[in-house]
């Protein structure tokens, strides 16, 4: 889930919870919006350590190998 979807799902959730006066039978749309604004954050949270984790500086290793060919042929 990357930074818009997760905003996303904050925005609708705010909107059912703060501004939807409607009632649906047998569900409760402020649980919902809580639920959908709880979901848009844990996905914000995870997106941003991943993402920084990805940017985070490596210790790069390299390895040289030479080889000796003076030496002749075997007679």
């Amino acid at each position: 889930m990357g930074i818009g979807a997760s905003i996303f799902l904050i925005v609708v959730g705010a909107i059912l919870t703060f501004a939807v006066d409607a009632t649906v039978a047998g569900l409760d749309l402020d649980v919902v919006g809580w639920i959908l604004m709880l979901a848009g954050v844990a996905g914000l949270v995870l997106f941003l350590y991943f993402w920084n984790r990805q940017r985070a500086a490596r210790a790069v290793t390299t390895e040289r190998r030479t080889y000796d060919d003076t030496g002749l042929p075997p007679a």
